[in-house]
């Protein structure tokens, strides 16, 4: 005897389904989107007009009369377009938008992911050495909310028992938080 399953039990297998696929669909909405892949160390001339999809830390912010301007070391971003830590970056870019945006809130060390336009370069010095910045209009800024501190616990029978212990150690937990701080 074959079992046939009725269509109550195919719905609330479909739908637990779609449940389990949902608690792992972590992008941010306004981040998601097809862009180039390349970083602001590889933007060139002919890269001016291009739609990208940087992210990385907050070096400085800058307001000015009608505008600010987000200094950003860039880095690789993960599969939920947040910058992934460590000292491994991409070179730097602005970010510039209209208004004013507070430095106390794009302070120094927290990590943005931002959508926009590269409208050209311009000439900056870090130190003393001139540095040339990819300029973006910024359409979207996704700042993510600080990571929290990891607290590292030896427990010799772990491995035997968790497959993913040495991934968990290494990034800890993967959790998108985050608040849209300017979008179009």
């Amino acid at each position: 005897m074959m079992f046939k399953p009725s269509n109550l039990q195919v719905l609330a297998i479909a739908t637990l389904g779609l449940l389990l696929l949902n608690g792992c669909a972590t992008i941010p909405a306004p981040l998601v989107g097809d862009y180039p892949d390349f970083q602001p160390d590889q933007a060139t001339e002919r890269s001016v007009g291009g739609q990208v999809r940087w992210g990385g830390q907050i070096v400085d912010t800058r307001p000015e009369a009608d505008q600010t301007c987000i200094e950003v070391l860039a880095k690789q971003l993960d599969r939920d377009f947040r910058p992934l830590a460590g000292d491994r970056h991409h070179g730097r870019f602005l970010a510039c938008r209209d208004g004013f945006q507070d430095p106390e809130i794009f302070r120094r060390g927290r990590e943005l992911t931002v959508i926009g336009r590269i409208t050209g370069f311009t000439d900056g010095a870090i130190g003393e050495f001139v540095y040339r910045y990819p300029l973006l209009d910024a359409e979207v800024i996704y700042l993510w909310a600080d990571r929290p501190d990891m607290i590292l616990v030896h427990d010799p029978w772990w491995p035997y028992y968790d497959p993913w212990w040495a991934y968990r150690t290494r990034h800890g937990r993967s959790r998108v938080s985050g608040k849209i701080i300017i979008s179009n």
